[in-house]
């Protein structure tokens, strides 16, 4: 549904993006991650047809965004990171006028506007003006105003960006129910965002792509390694020692004790499954086994371990590419 190839944005001496390339399935959510100034914003212009890349190309729905633009456009909504709004305007006048510039026919209009403020949850605000609005409500009526010609692409800058708690929630799920009917790429720097939200992740830096996994794989790849979490109740017995024994365990650590009670980090080789053995060698022993679970990286740790590098200075962005 979307693919980007060898995409290259050059602003003078400095390369905000540099050669990035992703490919997003149809009704899939990625995550696009990146730092502040990674270059996710600069990607998403060139996917809309904002600017033109300076190498490279990218397909929306089949369609070049700069060979066949109008074509692209149609079939993506859009919602960059600071909502386009005019403030004179109250939100109903404002969808209507633009689902007039997105070509809604003349009788889905109105059904077309009342289904994106209820559900974009901003029907109680829909005679307010645009620039009364709280942050928060003017970030969803932006959303809203990408819904209206139901694209079957939705690019999403920073969708959440100054919403409360609540709204963040409620923001998740309608993504979450989005995706299927709409292909979604979800850009930003919150990890949250990505962990409760994305099937799959590309990670940008310095405007490289460093890695394209799910989260899951990703953890199975920078670990190298299995790592449970095993918890026993050893009556003082030497559980450490008992748990090096089990077949397939390279090394136990002790993590934690309260009240007699020890947890330890039990690592194997990548791909192996010790649970079965590790719960028989405490078991066996008659000790208590308390919790046994697989430990995984976070999605932070992640994204630490391949955007954070010891690199000489870079030359600084234009001013208007730095807050990306």
């Amino acid at each position: 549904m979307i693919e980007v190839q060898n995409l290259t944005k050059r602003y003078g001496p400095f390369t905000a993006v540099s050669d990035v390339s992703f490919r997003v399935e149809r009704g899939e959510i990625l995550g696009f991650l990146g730092p502040n100034g990674a270059g996710k914003t600069t990607t998403m212009r060139v996917l809309t047809g904002y600017m033109p890349p300076s190498e490279g190309k990218a397909v929306v729905a089949g369609y070049d965004v700069f060979e066949q633009p109008l074509e692209a456009k149609r079939r993506t909504g859009y919602l960059p990171e600071t909502p386009p709004l005019y403030p004179e305007m109250s939100v109903r006048d404002y969808l209507t006028f633009v689902s007039k510039i997105k070509g809604v026919p003349r009788g889905e209009r109105k059904s077309r506007v009342e289904s994106s403020m209820e559900r974009t949850r901003i029907a109680d605000v829909a005679d307010r003006h645009c620039g009364k609005l709280s942050k928060g409500y003017r970030q969803r009526v932006g959303l809203a105003q990408a819904l209206l010609h139901n694209p079957e692409v939705l690019i999403l800058d920073e969708p959440t960006a100054g919403l409360d708690p609540k709204q963040i929630i409620e923001t998740r799920q309608l993504i979450k129910q989005l995706a299927g009917d709409h292909t979604i790429i979800l850009s930003t720097h919150i990890l949250p965002e990505v962990s409760q939200t994305c099937q799959r992740v590309v990670i940008i830096n310095k405007g490289r792509v460093v890695a394209v996994d799910t989260p899951d794989n990703l953890t199975s790849k920078l670990r190298g390694s299995e790592t449970m979490y095993v918890q026993v109740d050893a009556a003082g017995a030497d559980a450490k020692s008992a748990l090096e024994t089990v077949a397939g365990v390279t090394r136990v650590i002790a993590a934690d004790t309260r009240g007699g009670v020890t947890g330890y980090e039990v690592e194997s080789g990548s791909g192996e499954d010790v649970r079965r053995q590790l719960a028989a060698a405490v078991v066996q022993r008659g000790w208590g086994l308390l919790e046994l679970r697989p430990l995984r990286m976070s999605l932070e740790e992640i994204f630490l371990s391949l955007t954070t590098e010891e690199s000489p200075a870079e030359t600084a962005p234009p001013a208007e590419t730095a807050h990306e």
